[in-house]
This record gives C-alpha cells, sequence and structure tokens, in this order.
C-alpha cells in the first residue's frame, strides 16, 4: 500500500474539508507515519475516516481507539497551540496524538492507562525520534499532576460529564478538548480557563467512550461563571 498517497488523499478529503485550516496542524498530519501507530494487520485502515482498535474493545464498544483523522484534528485545532505549550495528551493510546503535538513543538506528556498501549506507543515515538515528550502510565480520570499545570489537555475519547480533576490541572490561561456526552453522539466541548472557567461547544462528534470516567453519577452540570 501506498501509505504516502493515502495520507495526502487523508488530508483533502477528511482534513481540509472539515474547517481543519491551521497549518501547523495540516502539516503534522501530512507528516507523521499513522500506519505505525496502528496494529500490523489494520495498517490498511491507517487513513480511513473511521476510530481503529488499539486494544481491548468491551461488550458496549468502549475500550481502545485509535479516534478518526477528522475529530483529531478538530480537537487539535481547538486547542489553539503555540510551540512551547505544555500539553497532556489524555489517552494517548499508541502515541499518535502525542506525535502531533510533540512535532508542533509542544512539550507532551502521553497519558496511557493501560501499559501494555504505554510501551507501543513508546517504541514508536523512539522510531521517529522526537525528544520533547514522554509516555507515563496512570488513570485518566486523575490527570498527571505531578506535571501539572498544563496550557492544554486533549481527552482521547468520548467521556460522560466534564472531567474536574483535569480541569483543574490547566494553567490560567489554559484550555482542554474532549468529547463529551452520554450518548452515541457527544459534542465537542473546549473548556477554557481564565480567571474562571467558561465552556463552548464546537460540534457534534461520534468517538468511542474513554475508559476510566465514571458514568454512573448523575449528570452534571457546568455553569459559566458570573461575571
Amino acid at each position: 500500500m501506498d501509505y504516502a498517497l493515502a495520507r495526502a488523499k487523508m488530508i483533502e478529503s477528511q482534513i481540509r474539508p472539515n474547517g481543519v485550516t491551521d497549518e501547523r496542524v495540516i502539516a503534522a498530519m501530512a507528516t507523521l507515519p499513522r500506519e505505525d501507530f496502528v496494529p500490523p494487520a489494520q495498517r490498511v485502515l491507517a487513513y480511513m475516516d473511521e476510530d481503529i482498535a488499539i486494544g481491548t474493545i468491551q461488550p458496549d464498544g468502549s475500550g481502545r481507539y485509535l479516534i478518526e483523522p477528522m475529530t483529531f484534528a478538530r480537537l487539535a485545532q481547538l486547542l489553539d497551540l503555540n510551540p512551547g505549550h505544555k500539553i497532556l495528551d489524555v489517552g494517548c493510546g499508541t502515541g499518535y496524538s502525542t506525535a502531533v503535538f510533540a512535532t508542533l513543538g509542544n512539550n507532551v506528556i502521553g497519558l496511557e492507562s493501560d501499559p501494555a498501549l504505554a510501551n507501543k506507543a513508546r517504541q514508536a515515538l523512539a522510531r521517529l525520534g522526537l525528544a520533547n515528550l514522554t509516555v507515563v502510565t496512570g488513570e485518566f480520570a486523575e490527570g498527571y499532576p505531578a506535571e501539572a499545570p498544563f496550557d492544554a489537555i486533549c481527552v482521547n475519547g468520548s467521556i460522560p460529564e466534564p472531567p474536574l480533576a483535569l480541569l483543574a490541572q490547566l494553567k490560567n490561561p489554559g484550555r482542554l478538548a474532549a468529547v463529551v456526552g452520554r450518548y452515541e453522539v457527544g459534542q465537542v466541548a473546549i473548556f477554557t480557563r481564565d480567571g474562571g472557567f467558561s465552556l463552548r461547544y464546537a460540534f457534534d462528534a461520534s468517538v468511542p467512550r474513554l475508559p476510566g470516567f465514571d458514568s454512573d453519577k448523575a449528570p452534571f452540570h457546568f455553569e459559566r461563571p458570573k461575571l
């Protein structure tokens, strides 16, 4: 398979037509070998507009996936990153999202709960020679307080409600992007910390549930602070 051609087609058919205008994000995704971050048997799917299973999948469909390129690109763009920003990449899986953020010139901590996936991420990232990143293991919902605060946090999957522990690890100012919702289709939410917290919903998205976030509690309602 001609992966370079597939990568170019991904950019022109999935990324650019769906509102991604940040040329730095586009350039990173046009350069990085996404096929190196999926299981060998699924490399033919690396540039398709679908989520790719990279780990154990539960009967309800939750589990570990590499989320589709278009949704990830739009998440990355909404974070409005600048070189030198410190990023927490929650649910980094095999490391593709971490590689994109590092290629943008950010200092990245990839957080992964599955030690086997974390090892795969380290191996794939080492082959690329990227030095401005590290992959750690831990519970997603807890974030990584040892290295907080972060300029930006990206959550690679759908979660049922605003992630309060992660929001507390944002710098002031800082941004967090996640797909939030309790049903098949959620909304991409941008949480901004700038004095207080504010929330903006950017677009609807259907991505697999990221394990480790409590979905049994009553829905949490995020209110914009009064001025």
